[in-house]
């Protein structure tokens, strides 16, 4: 606000301050001029000008003191407005920005609870519907998710076929207790274990390259054939399925079905074998039949008369025989088929009256002994006459072809009555002592298609006989029976319900435990 200026314009000398005091118009002022050195070298000089006016200095005391305190005020403000900050907005964001994290987690039960209201309070309250939405739509999900879970498992283990889920790295996951037996892993913790350590050797080598091909992405499916060696021999078909994301992009697991198929493996040898069987048979017959004709054709009339009738005779045999093949077949197809029979009352004596009578020759021409042993008056049989008339006629032709000349048949028809003495049903059996049937054949006796004699000896059949028996007396709600040793004969036997005007009167049926059965023929008659 003044002019400072040193005295004669010269330096003060190094430790000699300079002091000028003089009148201005503001009142007398007071200026000191120091000398600054340094190692004796004059670097400057610092002037100080002291202005004793007292209102000047209070003026200046009071600016100083208020800028300090609104310094210190504006400060003030500024924390307690970051302060507020943080209480009113800060908070709540952070507090929602963790929300929206447990919620990212999939926690649907977070809330918050502040009190605040204008737009925060609108926010908060979106916030909590929000995830209240989100929980109540996650509690229905599951609840439609367990529910489509326990269907699916449901219906997995009901089905017959063995059923194994497993992850992207061939984990047991799943598997339905069809599974569990086929393997033999009932009992045995496998879930979460890998599949290839738990199935056979021979298994694990035939599924290792389709399972890492699917595992890889580089085939859909697969159906792998095995045939499993071991105690019991047995075909099985595997279909391996992948089981992939919405977008088939990524592999989540590997639906494994298998299917025991030995039975149909088996039906399929038969039934080549019976077509084999079936041809020859029909070629044969037909053979004989065209080559005896073309030679009475040709030759007829340089032949005797007896030898034309031999011829004649050969070919209405095999004629005969070609008939009898294809109405088993027929009769079979017919059984089968669903048809249905007309079933009363029938005299069982007769139907084994007439079979006997049909069979009178072919035993005598064999030289076999034919005998019946039937008790006189037995009631009425729930049943239909042919049809009992044909189980009768495979079953006695049966016995008189494996039975050796000399041999004995016999039938049987007696009552079967119950601890009280009252009727219970009619037992028929018909028994010879010729061949026998092993052991290992019997359990097959009865299918379709198969013929002992494919094993024991050579005797011409079509293996139809026994099953045609076995379809009928099914329909006659009972079941064959057998009994029978080798060189020792056979005896095949069953019970018939008796006839009421109600319908059949009803006996409990033993159950079959094997198939075919095997029952104990408690009544020997024909050792009598």
């Amino acid at each position: 606000t003044r002019r400072m200026q040193l005295p004669d314009n010269r330096p003060p000398a190094e430790g000699q301050p300079l002091v000028r005091t003089h009148l201005t118009p503001a009142g007398r002022v007071t200026d000191i001029f120091v000398g600054i050195y340094h190692q004796g070298r004059f670097l400057g000089t610092l002037g100080l000008g002291i202005n004793p006016n007292p209102a000047l200095v209070r003026s200046t005391q009071l600016a100083r003191e208020v800028s300090i305190g609104v310094f210190l005020a504006v400060w003030v403000l500024a924390i307690l407005g970051a302060v507020v900050n943080a209480l009113t907005i800060t908070y709540p964001i952070k507090e929602l920005v963790k929300g929206v994290q447990e919620i990212t987690k999939g926690n649907f039960k977070q809330r918050i609870d502040l009190p605040f209201g204008g737009e925060l309070a609108q926010l908060i309250d979106s916030f909590n519907e929000m995830a209240e939405r989100l929980q109540s739509y996650e509690e229905q999900n599951i609840e439609e998710l367990a529910a489509a879970k326990a269907k699916l498992e449901t219906l997995v283990f009901s089905i017959v076929d063995a059923a194994i889920l497993l992850d992207a790295e061939l984990r047991v996951l799943l598997l339905n207790p069809a599974a569990s037996r086929m393997f033999g892993w009932e009992g045995d913790p496998v879930l979460g274990k890998p599949l290839p350590e738990l199935l056979p050797e021979d298994l694990q080598q035939q599924l290792a390259r389709p399972l890492m091909q699917i595992a890889r992405g580089d085939q859909e499916a697969e159906e792998v054939r095995v045939n499993l060696t071991g105690p019991t021999k047995r075909v099985i078909r595997i279909l391996l399925s992948p089981v992939s994301d919405p977008r088939r992009q990524n592999l989540k697991g590997i639906v494994m079905t298998v299917q025991d198929i030995t039975r149909e493996a088996e039906l399929n040898e038969a039934k080549a074998q019976f077509i084999s069987n079936i041809s020859h048979e029909l070629r044969t017959p037909l053979f004989s039949i065209k080559s005896f004709i073309e030679t009475l054709y040709e030759y007829g009339e340089q032949m005797s008369s007896a030898e034309r009738l031999d011829y004649l005779e050969i070919a209405n045999r095999e004629t005969d025989r070609l008939t009898r093949l294809v109405n088993d077949v027929l009769d079979l197809s017919r059984l089968e088929s669903g048809k249905q029979y007309h079933f009363e009352g029938v005299d069982i004596s007769a139907v084994i009256e007439q079979t006997l009578r049909t069979h009178h020759l072919q035993a005598r021409d064999k030289g076999i002994q034919l005998r019946k042993f039937v008790d006189p008056d037995l009631p009425l049989v729930w049943g239909n006459y042919d049809l009992l008339l044909q189980v009768m006629t495979n079953l006695l032709g049966n016995a008189l072809k494996f039975t050796p000349s000399g041999g004995l048949v016999t039938v049987h028809a007696h009552l079967v009555v119950q601890a009280d003495g009252s009727p219970q049903a009619v037992r028929v059996a018909v028994a010879d002592t010729g061949i026998g049937i092993a052991p290992e054949d019997q359990e097959r006796i009865f299918d379709r298609f198969f013929r002992v004699e494919n094993r024991v000896h050579t005797l011409e059949g079509t293996g139809l006989g026994l099953a045609i028996v076995r379809n009928i007396l099914e329909k006659h709600r009972t079941r064959i029976c057998l009994e029978s040793k080798l060189e020792q004969g056979s005896t095949f036997w069953f019970d018939l319900h008796l006839y009421t005007e109600e319908g059949p009167l009803e006996f409990e049926v033993q159950p079959a435990e094997t198939d075919p059965p095997s029952c104990a023929w408690r009544e020997h008659s024909h050792q009598r």
